[in-house]
């Protein structure tokens, strides 16, 4: 049996209770379905999104066994062995062993760590949105260490990298990816009273 949206959001809710992390969840989830029908896997959006919307199912509650306790999580709702690659493939080099291996896993992992820098940087804008944002003013941060320092700016890099990317395509397509979900993230938040 496939799994759902409603499933796999149910499951992100049960191990997840901070704002942030059900934020970060539906920000990757937009932003990899984006990704999936601007790279021609519109068949596979839903697959790609569900990745996106699980890939730290574990990290608010097992921190320390980040990408470890994913597959025992994902198991609760029958998730096949693709997305558990995926989910346990996003954080290679850093809390997994499992690299990244389909264009879709290779995307994820470039662009977690990216959304969370774009989401830092529109949340200092006036408009606290990165509908305006241009790319410059985002490699000004990017630039900054000490602006969003959790933001692995050697991991966005690789990810430009193993997606045969420059840095610059990977910014600016990932502002178009954030643009594209950021009213319906904003309104499923109020909608789940987070």
């Amino acid at each position: 049996m496939e799994l759902t949206r409603a499933q796999a959001l149910a499951l992100l809710q049960k191990y997840n209770k901070e704002p942030f992390h059900i934020q970060h969840g539906l920000t990757v989830e937009g932003v990899m379905r984006w990704y999936a029908n601007e790279l021609g896997y519109a068949e596979e959006a839903d697959f790609w999104a569900l990745c996106g919307l699980l890939h730290d199912v574990d990290f608010e509650m097992y921190p320390e066994e980040h990408c470890k306790k994913a597959p025992q999580l994902l198991a609760e709702v029958n998730a096949s062995d693709a997305l558990v690659h995926a989910v346990c493939s996003h954080a290679y080099g850093s809390c997994s062993d499992v690299e990244p291996v389909h264009l879709m896993e290779k995307v994820m992992f470039a662009a977690d760590e990216l959304t969370g820098l774009i989401g830092a940087a529109a949340r200092m804008r006036p408009s606290k949105s990165c509908m305006d944002m241009e790319l410059s003013s985002l490699k000004k941060k990017f630039k900054d260490k000490k602006f969003a320092a959790g933001c692995s700016r050697d991991v966005i890099k690789e990810g430009a990298e193993r997606l045969g990317w420059t840095l610059d395509e990977l910014l600016d397509k990932t502002i178009l990816a954030m643009r594209s979900c950021e009213a319906s993230i904003n309104e499923e938040m109020a909608a789940l009273g987070l």
